[in-house]
């Protein structure tokens, strides 16, 4: 073929194509390498602090990418139908922020200067929402891949979903650049299996190899064989030896992009701070400012003028043309669109590829939540059925709603109809997550991330530890992620302390952002459900029995969304003391308010599903503080009711591990009984207990 590297440089998503075996680097890769690598040096010096031995390292692999392969357009962040970059080895977020800078995101040199600082838009680790053309927050190591695979799900269900042959309005990729830390990383194994289970081929996964960790060489800790790993796992590999052969790195690319049934894993041997005098190659480069006098070495090199910040006239020309190209194939893709929304309204209209859809048919959960109300309802259910039933009216009312579990799939009630997802089989909605709490997370992040579909998963309480760290993300991030809890207490029984769950639940309460409702019965599961299902900004953790637990009555709901509680059973009209407790037991609580009025003692019972709101409705003064003491009841640490409780309240909740044994035996060793509510309600009010 005919040789013209200054032509090939500008095409951005071509189809695949010969390349030659080895061409010299043009001149303007290289530029725009040294480009990338000088602005990364000149940030982290500005800033006194950051990590530049990636981006040094992965300059040129990053622009090959972006230049010629990455389909995206910088005037349109949100493009629907636009690859995904993530940069799963977020440390090295200036190589990111340099990328978006050059290509033309709404990111100028002087957010650039702000590096590192508060409340720039250049932060240590990229942040979601903060910087134009960023898609996940990521710096938690392997955090980043596993959430493409997720982003990778999405795309292939709603292409499912979505396309015909006349309309393809969803064919995009995800390309992911990661480093040795996020293989290392446990949940990166989790996902990279589950994504080849699945044959996810949009994804790409760019393995930065430079054998580097802080502590030494990598394989001083770790000497897996990455790409048989990988290939293990039902991926396609491809090695690059030179990460500054741009001829290679495109050929990887474009086999990358042409496999079909497997993800691809492209490792690219770099060499960490590449160009920089006396760290280059060593774990000094990794996290901390080159100096000065390397800085000045690294310009002359490169034959750029001692300035810094500075982007020579002839790169910005150059990406002057590849923004034209990328407009042009968005607004072709938007004309394309226009045509699928006429052709096809109502799949327009419940997947809304710029978002996450929500549930606006809201008659089926009121629906459920007015049933314990009529004649011949059940008069107990434990809420993890009551969850299963009001699943299933989310999904007939969203279309979009995906989800599954944790290999727990019966005892979580979380089966939709339809099948399972799986190569071929991309149209249904319940995703065999397998046993991979963690990587299930992060998945669902990325679906959430991705736009178009509403994600939850599942799993028990006491295995929310698993996968705090994509939780956690996604509170920081503001996802509408379903995340559903059973099991949850010591009720649990036989299985042991191992699995009854007794600070899990409070430790949800920690993370900021997090909705956590510990529903009482299948009315306030159903309403949970509408809190969930309607959310757009913050994740929701509902939490639910694996016991039966009694019915309470759909009365007051209303009162739980605004003010996090509601009254149940009866309600004297002047007690002498208040029980507020949630979940199971909320029943435990209305027991215990029999037997005081039978001994001529009011209690008014409060089941209290969100402690959150009602903490903040108190401090707020919706909510009058009640007058007289109170008995605070959860199976679980207290430490949070604790700080609910005033001089004269009774905090009753489980300060150490269970024990093995019928659920009920153990709750009642542990003092949960409704003798021990009633006696400690009569000591707060300074009577004695009889019996």
């Amino acid at each position: 073929m005919t040789e013209n590297r200054s032509q090939q440089v500008l095409h951005p998503f071509d189809t695949p194509r010969d390349v030659p075996d080895r061409t010299p680097t043009t001149d303007l890769d290289e530029l725009a390498a040294h480009t990338i690598r000088l602005l990364t040096v000149d940030a982290v010096e500005e800033a006194g602090s950051g990590h530049p031995g990636l981006p040094l390292g992965a300059a040129l692999p990053a622009w090959v990418l972006w230049s010629r392969h990455l389909r995206h357009d910088p005037a349109d962040p949100g493009w629907p139908d636009r690859d995904r970059f993530v940069l799963s080895a977020g440390h090295g977020s200036m190589l990111l922020y340099a990328l978006l800078h050059l290509t033309g995101y709404d990111l100028g040199l002087d957010d650039l200067r702000r590096f590192r600082t508060t409340g720039s838009r250049t932060p240590g680790h990229p942040e979601y929402g903060i910087t134009p053309g960023v898609e996940t927050t990521t710096g938690p190591l392997g955090q980043g891949i596993a959430t493409a695979v997720g982003m990778a799900l999405a795309e292939r269900m709603l292409a499912e979903r979505c396309n015909s042959a006349e309309h393809p309005v969803v064919d995009h990729r995800t390309w992911v650049l990661a480093g040795d830390g996020c293989l290392m990383e446990g949940v990166s194994h989790e996902a990279a299996s589950l994504a080849g289970r699945l044959g996810l081929d949009r994804l790409t996964v760019v393995f930065d190899d430079n054998d580097v960790t802080i502590d030494g060489p990598a394989t001083h800790s770790c000497t897996d064989d990455v790409e048989a790993r990988f290939r293990a796992y039902g991926w396609h590999t491809v090695r690059v030896e030179d990460g500054t052969d741009a001829a290679a790195l495109d050929r990887a690319y474009t086999a990358a992009r042409a496999e079909t049934g497997r993800p691809t894993l492209v490792s690219v041997r770099t060499t960490i701070g590449l160009g920089a005098p006396g760290v280059e190659g060593t774990p000094k480069a990794h996290g901390s400012p080159v100096g000065p006098a390397a800085v000045r070495a690294m310009r002359a090199a490169a034959g750029m003028p001692d300035t810094p910040f500075a982007v020579p006239a002839e790169l910005s020309r150059s990406l002057a043309g590849l923004r034209e190209r990328w407009t042009a194939a968005r607004r072709e893709w938007t004309e394309l669109h226009g045509r699928w929304r006429a052709a096809r309204p109502a799949a327009a209209a419940v997947f809304p590829l710029r978002a996450t859809p929500v549930l606006d048919d809201l008659r089926g959960l009121r629906r459920l939540a007015g049933a314990a109300d009529r004649p011949g309802a059940p008069s107990a259910v434990a809420t993890r059925r009551a969850s299963a039933a009001a699943l299933r009216a989310v999904a007939d009312a969203c279309p979009g709603l995906v989800g599954g579990s944790a290999d727990l799939a019966s005892s979580t009630g979380t089966v939709l109809p339809g099948g399972d997802v799986g190569p071929g089989s991309f149209a249904a909605r319940t995703v065999a997550f397998g046993i991979r709490e963690h990587g299930m997370a992060a998945a669902l992040n990325g679906i959430a991330l991705h736009g178009g579909l509403r994600p939850f998963g599942s799993t028990f309480l006491v295995f929310a530890d698993y996968l705090r760290p994509a939780l956690r993300l996604s509170a920081m991030m503001g996802l509408p992620v379903t995340y559903l809890f059973t099991h949850d207490s010591v009720h649990v029984g036989e299985d042991g302390p191992t699995h009854q769950p007794v600070e899990q639940l409070e430790s949800l309460r920690l993370i900021p952002g997090l909705t956590v409702l510990r529903p009482a019965d299948s009315a306030e599961t159903a309403l949970a459900w509408e809190i969930a299902a309607t959310s757009t900004d913050r994740p929701t953790a509902v939490v639910l029995s694996r016991q039966d637990l009694p019915e309470l009555g759909s009365g007051d709901l209303d009162r739980i969304r605004e003010h996090g509680f509601r009254v149940v059973g009866t309600d004297p009209a002047r007690p002498d003391v208040v029980l507020a407790a949630s979940g199971s037991e909320v029943g435990l609580a209305c027991k215990a308010a029999e037997l005081l009025r039978a001994r001529g003692t009011a209690a008014r019972v409060l089941s209290v599903p969100w402690r959150e709101r009602f903490d903040r409705a108190l401090d707020a003064g919706q909510v009058p503080r009640p007058a007289v003491p109170v008995v605070w009841i959860e199976a679980g640490v207290p430490t949070g009711w604790r700080a609910l409780a005033r001089p004269g309240d009774t905090v009753i909740g489980i300060e150490s591990f269970g024990h093995s044994g019928p659920g009920a035996e153990v709750a009642a060793h542990l003092g949960l009984t409704v003798r021990a509510v009633a006696a400690a309600a009569l000591r707060s009010i300074g009577r004695t207990p009889q019996g």
